[in-house]
């Protein structure tokens, strides 16, 4: 299914080493509003989208996250490649270095492993799948400028601001297929599903 070109969606090129910084880059590994959970999210429930339109959405946008994965394990990587363990312990990061050396793990910033509650699925009730992407991509975004707060090395600013700009676009291109399935479905209501009416209790 998928093509894979040997470079980065974006271009990085850290110089200084950091493993302070790395640590709370791996947030966006392996965090609860990462890129793993996002790839994992959207490729899990394009199954279950009503329309080719829909399941090619989020299968590009799904794919795209696993390039932004990419990403994000290329910049821990290099803030930390030539880090000693010293330097774990005077950046407060040694917790890494203990369990993993350099290793790159999906863990948060608070050393915490990935979980699949990370992610969901509703099955025929994509609209509410669609709302928890929109959401996704605002998290992610949000995150990425927290991360640009504490950060002033331009080689780290310069990836995480083409990642934050990207969860602006995949914002965008969830909410114009948000309005089209209901559109389409002529909906007046938020929720898809042909709900039985002599189950309506109130």
């Amino acid at each position: 299914m998928w093509i894979y070109e040997k470079r980065l969606q974006f271009p990085i090129n850290i110089k200084k080493t950091d493993p302070q910084l790395a640590k709370a880059i791996l947030t966006q590994y392996g965090g609860p509003n990462g890129e793993l959970a996002a790839s994992l999210r959207y490729l899990s429930q394009r199954y279950t989208m009503p329309t080719s339109q829909a399941k090619a959405v989020l299968t590009d946008i799904g794919t795209e996250e696993l390039a932004h994965l990419e990403m994000v394990a290329t910049i821990i990587y290099q803030l930390t490649q030539d880090a000693t363990g010293e330097d774990y312990m005077k950046s407060f990061a040694e917790a890494l270095y203990s369990k993993w050396d350099k290793g790159i793990h999906p863990d948060d910033s608070g050393t915490i492993a990935f979980s699949a509650t990370y992610i969901n699925t509703m099955g025929r009730d994509y609209i509410a799948d669609l709302y928890e992407d929109l959401a996704a991509e605002e998290k992610a975004r949000a995150t990425y400028e927290y991360l640009l707060d504490i950060t002033k090395d331009p080689d780290v600013i310069a990836p995480l601001s083409f990642l934050r700009q990207r969860e602006i676009v995949h914002f965008q291109r969830f909410g114009e297929l948000l309005d089209k399935l209901q559109l389409e479905k002529n909906m007046k209501t938020v929720h898809p599903v042909n709900f039985p009416e002599e189950k309506a209790y109130f």
